[in-house]
């Protein structure tokens, strides 16, 4: 495998536009059947999105992967390529090399070492079978060929340097908008429209929440203390820790969110999952009477938490035992504890989203092979296609699934 520029002896059978998980997982797929495969890639290095992902450790997949566990305006799209190219599958090769991982809450495995066991490992499976790839290299124009074993013409710059290039297989793994700094482009939607496939709406997705006026502030007094809540919107909910931020409300809890939340929808936060707040205190009332009500919270909730929640909800209780306090009003503030509701002013958007929602649309492609239906050759893999994961590996399985699925049939 070589990283330098040189020019090809002959057309090549397959260019992967894109050296990320999907891309490189396709390439050496492809490259084992004995095809002839080119990675381009745009950034100085490959793979820079595996390397910081979950805090540079990767979270390289689930124990449990479910259709159920992406978003698509065709939930049934993802099935063919996921039940082709599994979890387990892809935990075989990770074994096959060695590599160290542990399982964290919720199933999700992570290299116990570093993520760059994950690109090396990619990277060896891309030298092995014979992958070329290429870095520094900007896309300039893609064309259809009418007549010839080549389907494809690629223009590009490498480092100054114009090329031209052809191939029968052209792959798009180039990912999608989110965290541009690490390479996130939308140069995979335009190749779509230059073909005639239509792209759906696209939002960033598991992103962190802002908010303003006094939540904001709260916030901001709060930044870096975590808790355990169910957060809901539009009929979906998620139980894990949730962070306050200078900015608003990040943490695993408030991602998963942000792919079913839109502008203007209120958001409802659990500070105390699995428990009926307001049974609760009224039982607290008759057995801790003259306990205030901070104190008693503070067997379930962090003290400063508390502190903010009774200057919104009881001011001018603080001071008063749970005695003295109406069984009406004790019963409002476990509804509140057990269904706060928050009105987000947005996302942070782009800049810190770990996905795009939204993409290339799937009623133009394949389930089966990832190939556009009506162009033979083109094929849309990984985040650029309308298939989003929810956090804790998924991502990345859809990227090694639908990888593995195209380099089948290019």
């Amino acid at each position: 495998m070589s990283q330098s520029a040189r020019p090809p002896a002959q057309p090549y059978d397959v260019i992967v536009l894109g050296a990320g998980a999907s891309g490189l997982l396709c390439a050496f797929t492809a490259a084992q059947r004995g095809r002839r495969v080119l990675v381009l890639e745009k950034a100085n290095k490959v793979g820079k999105k595996i390397l910081m992902s979950g805090g540079g450790r990767c979270n390289f997949t689930n124990h449990f992967v479910e259709a159920d566990n992406f978003l698509s305006a065709n939930p049934h799209f993802c099935k063919s390529a996921l039940s082709r190219y599994t979890q387990w599958d892809f935990i075989a090769l990770v074994e096959q090399h060695g590599i160290a991982y542990e399982e964290r809450s919720h199933s999700q495995l992570f290299c116990l070492d570093s993520a760059k066991d994950i690109v090396n490992m990619l990277l060896k499976e891309c030298d092995r079978a014979g992958v070329e790839i290429q870095t520094h290299c900007t896309l300039g124009h893609v064309e259809a060929l009418q007549a010839g074993p080549s389907r494809y013409s690629l223009t590009l710059d490498q480092a100054g340097i114009q090329r031209k290039l052809t191939c029968t297989s052209l792959v798009v793994a180039t990912g999608a908008l989110s965290v541009p700094t690490l390479g996130g482009s939308g140069v995979g939607y335009e190749i779509a429209r230059q073909f005639g496939l239509p792209v759906t709406e696209r939002r960033a997705g598991l992103v962190p929440f802002m908010f303003s006026d006094t939540t904001k502030l709260m916030c901001e007094r709060l930044s870096g203390l975590a808790v355990e809540v169910t957060a809901t919107c539009n009929g979906r909910s998620f139980t894990e820790n949730m962070l306050f931020t200078h900015r608003g409300m990040s943490g695993p809890a408030m991602l998963q969110i942000s792919n079913y939340w839109f502008p203007g929808d209120p958001l409802l936060i659990d500070l105390m999952p699995g428990v009926a707040a307001d049974q609760w205190l009224i039982l607290a009332k008759q057995q801790q009477a003259k306990s205030r009500l901070r104190t008693l919270l503070g067997q379930k909730l962090p003290k400063s938490l508390i502190a903010e929640l009774q200057t919104l909800w009881w001011p001018q209780s603080q001071d008063l035992p749970l005695a003295e306090m109406g069984d009406r009003q004790l019963e409002q503030i476990g509804q509140q504890l057990n269904g706060w509701t928050l009105k987000p002013s947005g996302t942070e958007g782009y800049r810190t989203a770990e996905v795009t929602l939204g993409g290339v649309d799937t009623s133009g492609i394949s389930s089966k092979t990832l190939e556009a239906k009506q162009q033979p050759g083109l094929y849309f893999i990984g985040e650029v296609l309308d298939v989003t994961g929810h956090l804790g590996g998924f991502n990345f399985q859809w990227a090694w699934s639908s990888g593995h699925t195209a380099g089948l049939f290019v």
